[in-house]
This record gives structure tokens, C-alpha cells and sequence, in this order.
């Protein structure tokens, strides 16, 4: 995007997000006089990203506890790869925006909006903004769930809908986990099943993190 300070399109599969980073010169209020930065997120889905038009949230004048949970999401995924004091007093924000939705929104939109922060994290350090590197570790994320008896990752909407067994995964580059999300849809699963799925995740957000890493010229 012309404008923005960093920004991304991310297609997995038929799911796309429009990710964009803007830098504001100063942190929240809760902030003001720590040193510290914050990084957090706006997300938000175009009204024909789906089958049927979904009513712009904007109309309805409050956003759903589902976008809500989906940006909170978003935002701590994002801090858990950035040291807050390199940063500095000053906020960046993750606007990601779903052009065509077909499941893993939230997943594509941490991955995408990773890198739009890496690249205005980027514009930063060039104009003598910040000195050290405040970005300690790539993060990404992707959905594994139990379809039809098996394994699968990175779920389309038809399978995340009809899985027994579904979640999200939020790691690192390192593989360390900033955030695991599973639930039984259908059946309950076993503890043997939660791990095959985080063995697949894994694999997963290191293709992810790859991808990331040529996105950004660096692969």
C-alpha cells in the first residue's frame, strides 16, 4: 500500500488479507512515561468476503465480540515477537482487513501482519528512529484440525466447518508457542491427536516463516 508504513497481501489458499502497519509517534495513554511501545490491531472483514454480505460493522455502530476477540488475537501474537523497550513511546497499528474469507482469517492476518510490522519496523531503523532491532523473532500462525478421520492443515472453510477436532497456532520462528487454540467440534480428541496436530503445525509455520523471510527480501 502506497501510504502505509509496511504492508502485505497474504493469500493461503482462497483466504486473502490486506495487512497494513502504521506508526504513530506516541503509545497509548497506559503507556505514557514507561519507555515502552505497544503494537495492536484492527481487523475487519469486506462485506462480500463471504458467500452471503455480511452488514459492515461500521453500520451497525459496534464491532462483534467475534471481531473483537479475532484483533485481541492478533495484537498479542504480533507483541510476542517485539521488545516493547527498543520500540520506544510509540504505537504501531495492525489494520487487517479480509478481502475473501475462506477460514483462517485470524491465521493469515497474524502471518501477513507480521510481516507489514517487520517492514515498518524497517522504515524506522532507516530514518534513525530507533537504534536497536525491536523485532526478536518472527511470528506466525495456522489451523490443523481432524477432517474425515484424518490429519489436516491449514483447514478451508468446508473442512474447519464439518472437523471433529479444530484449532489455531500461534508460534514463533524459534518454534516456541505464543498461543494454541483447540476445541472438540464433533468428538473429543486424545492427547496423542493434540500433538500429531502441533507436530503438523510446527512444520506448518516453518514453511510460514520461510515465506515470510522472502517476502521481506531476506529468503
Amino acid at each position: 500500500m502506497k501510504h502505509a508504513e509496511g504492508s502485505c497481501l497474504i493469500k493461503m489458499g482462497e483466504t486473502h488479507v490486506l495487512c497494513s502497519a502504521t506508526v504513530e509517534d506516541k503509545p497509548p495513554p497506559f503507556l505514557k512515561g514507561t519507555g515502552l511501545g505497544w503494537v495492536t490491531a484492527e481487523y475487519g472483514m469486506l462485506p462480500r468476503a463471504t458467500n452471503t454480505r455480511t452488514r459492515r460493522e461500521a453500520a451497525s455502530g459496534k464491532q462483534s465480540g467475534r471481531t473483537q476477540e479475532i484483533q485481541r488475537l492478533i495484537g498479542r501474537a504480533l507483541r510476542a515477537g517485539v521488545d516493547r523497550s527498543a520500540l520506544g513511546e510509540r504505537q504501531i497499528v495492525i489494520d487487517c482487513d479480509v478481502l475473501q474469507a475462506d477460514g483462517g482469517t485470524r491465521c493469515a492476518s497474524i502471518t501477513g501482519g507480521w510481516v507489514a510490522l517487520r517492514l515498518a519496523v524497517n522504515q524506522l531503523r532507516k530514518s534513525g528512529a530507533i537504534i536497536s532491532d525491536p523485532i526478536i523473532d518472527h511470528v506466525a500462525a495456522v489451523s490443523c484440525g481432524i477432517f474425515a478421520g484424518q490429519e489436516v492443515l491449514d483447514l478451508d472453510y468446508l473442512e474447519d466447518s464439518s472437523a471433529g477436532t479444530d484449532g489455531n497456532f500461534v508460534l514463533t520462528g524459534r518454534g516456541r508457542m505464543v498461543e494454541v487454540q483447540m476445541s472438540a467440534e464433533g468428538a473429543t480428541f486424545a492427547r496423542a491427536e493434540m500433538l500429531g496436530l502441533l507436530d503438523l503445525a510446527e512444520a506448518g509455520v516453518a514453511e510460514l516463516v520461510a515465506m515470510q523471510m522472502r517476502a521481506i527480501g531476506l529468503g
